[in-house]
């Protein structure tokens, strides 16, 4: 039993093996970091295809490359100086809920990207990190190809049939019908390619037709 608690203190009292790594070697192993999180601000900012473009988050994808570099890079000194970082991270609650699932997906990258750059795998991060973006940006230009949009019109019963007749000739799926006294209001699902909408002006052309509203869906 003796020789495993030796064993245990051994382990706990290696340190420092971060004071061996030269400033040199720590300003390498960041500008890479940086090389791996200006790709992901770049994608993120270029690409982004959600309801509302946040910079603060574009920013905070940085940061969090970097700041999980620098983690990677200090807990590998020594199994106690890790044990150390978990518990104190153990205790962060994050309350801000992240609206769009693909904020998620940058997360991870993000952290990702700075493990695999803290841990001395530069090749796998730089490499990883231009594979995974070029396969999202393929994704979204198949995405962007053909957009999907929510149709809400406010009509009145004398244009009920019209309406019905443009709605079925889109293949609009219905998601919201709310019934006034004097007006309809519906709510459809569409997808077209292109940015060309004659339906838009067919439809306010219409008597009886009070407003026509096309918003991109992006299912938030």
């Amino acid at each position: 039993m003796s020789e495993y608690i030796d064993e245990i203190k051994s382990l706990m009292g290696q340190a420092d093996s971060l004071s061996s790594t030269t400033p040199a070697q720590i300003i390498a192993c960041l500008t890479y970091t940086m090389l791996c999180a200006a790709i992901i601000y770049c994608i993120y900012r270029f690409f982004y295809r959600g309801a509302c473009y946040s910079e603060n988050f574009a920013v905070l994808l940085v940061l969090v490359t970097l700041i999980t570099a620098m983690i990677i890079l200090t807990i590998s000194s020594s199994v106690g100086l890790a044990l150390g970082t978990i518990g104190a991270l153990s205790i962060i609650r994050f309350r801000s809920a992240i609206k769009d699932p693909l904020d998620v997906g940058f997360l991870f990258w993000a952290v990702v990207a700075g493990l695999t750059t803290g841990a001395g795998m530069v090749p796998f991060a730089v490499i990883g990190s231009v594979f995974i973006a070029v396969v999202y940006i393929l994704l979204t230009f198949l995405r962007t190809s053909r957009g999907t949009y929510l149709l809400v019109i406010r009509y009145t019963d004398e244009a009920s049939d019209e309406v019905m007749r443009i709605v079925t000739s889109l293949k609009g799926r219905l998601k919201n019908k709310s019934l006034y006294k004097e007006e309809t209001e519906l709510t459809v699902q569409i997808r077209f390619r292109g940015t060309d909408t004659p339906f838009m002006k067919e439809l306010t052309d219409l008597s009886g037709v009070n407003s026509a509203v096309l918003v991109e869906f992006t299912g938030e």
